[in-house]
């Protein structure tokens, strides 16, 4: 299908202290179970794209050579105006190319949606969030838990076994 990429990784990247344990999960837990486990292939902004690329066209490119987009919805995500360009080119590949599935993981309680745009609504409401739950900070590391098994499912089939 000439994708490259399982998946997109989108997360908030302003660095406040809510942030640490996002950036852990995005570069230490999800690569752990996604790819070490699992078999999937993560493009992760700042891993997978590198110092000097235009960032735009880059996060362009890595999206359009993924079979997911993974968004992470945090109060930060949610409330940020600022570093949303890779969100608003996700939601436009998922809704108007309608090419490229999302998979929204709820890290924090949002409540109520009412603050989001109405696109990420749209999407919510089409096929829910997978929530991440405080319990999983005990296990993180269980690709069987029942948090990983929902990722899995949206997911596009491992190529290889873990």
């Amino acid at each position: 299908d000439g994708k490259i990429y399982d998946a997109y990784v989108i997360y908030p990247k302003n660095h406040t202290s809510e942030a640490n344990f996002v950036e852990y999960f995005v570069y230490q837990i999800m690569p752990d179970i996604l790819e070490k486990k699992c078999g999937y292939t993560l493009c992760i902004y700042g891993r997978d794209i590198y110092p000097g690329e235009d960032a735009a066209s880059a996060i362009e490119t890595r999206m359009q050579k993924s079979r997911r987009l993974i968004m992470l919805l945090t109060h930060q995500l949610v409330n940020s105006k600022e570093d949303a360009y890779d969100q608003h080119i996700a939601l436009y590949n998922a809704l108007i190319q309608n090419d490229t599935k999302v998979i929204l993981l709820e890290m924090e309680t949002i409540g109520t949606y009412g603050k989001l745009q109405e696109s990420l609504r749209f999407i919510i409401k089409q096929q829910g969030t997978i929530k991440w739950k405080e319990e999983h900070t005990v296990h993180p590391q269980s690709p069987n838990s029942k948090f990983w098994k929902q990722v899995r499912y949206h997911m596009p089939l491992a190529r290889r076994p873990s």
